[in-house]
């Protein structure tokens, strides 16, 4: 089974756009966004696309109540991370901003690490699968990112938008 990731949209619904698409492209049906979305306009856009949206809350999401109501409106889920998930038999820890994140690789206890906040692609294995999607928004870099990541084997890549 195949998962999205995503993290700091910041408004860009273009990106969003194109992150369905290729989200669709890859057969994903989960996506995990790692937080920074800022308002509620992404939920229509991954709504139509019909993917599963599971997030967390970035430092740049203000209205957390709106948002939550806009996102479980939807049937998505949204938390304060770190946030922990199965997905099958997979362990999942997503969070935005990433101070807590060699603790978290040194427990072992997860198949998959996900942050965001740096605005920067990091995508490594320490014993766990960690990501660090980049920016789908493109505002700092020039180049929206996001990740698709093979829960079976547990490989992760990069896609460019």
């Amino acid at each position: 089974m195949k998962i999205g990731l995503i993290s700091d949209t910041h408004d860009n619904l273009e990106a969003c756009q194109k992150a369905c698409e290729a989200f669709f492209d890859e057969d994903v049906k989960i996506v995990l966004h790692a937080g920074d979305f800022v308002a509620p306009f992404i939920v229509p856009v991954f709504a139509k696309a019909r993917l599963k949206l599971i997030a967390v809350y970035g430092n740049n999401d203000g209205e957390k109540i709106y948002l939550k109501e806009r996102f479980e409106e939807a049937g998505f889920e949204l938390h304060s991370g770190p946030y922990e998930l199965k997905i099958g038999e997979r362990s999942i820890c997503m969070m935005h901003e990433p101070r807590c994140l060699e603790s978290l690789i040194k427990a072992g206890t997860y198949d998959l690490i996900l942050y965001g906040h740096t605005h920067k692609v990091d995508i490594y294995e320490e014993g766990t699968l960690v990501i660090n999607p980049g920016e789908a928004c493109g505002y700092l870099t020039g180049k929206p990112t996001c990740a698709v990541v093979e829960l079976d084997d547990m490989s992760g890549r990069i896609v460019e938008l």
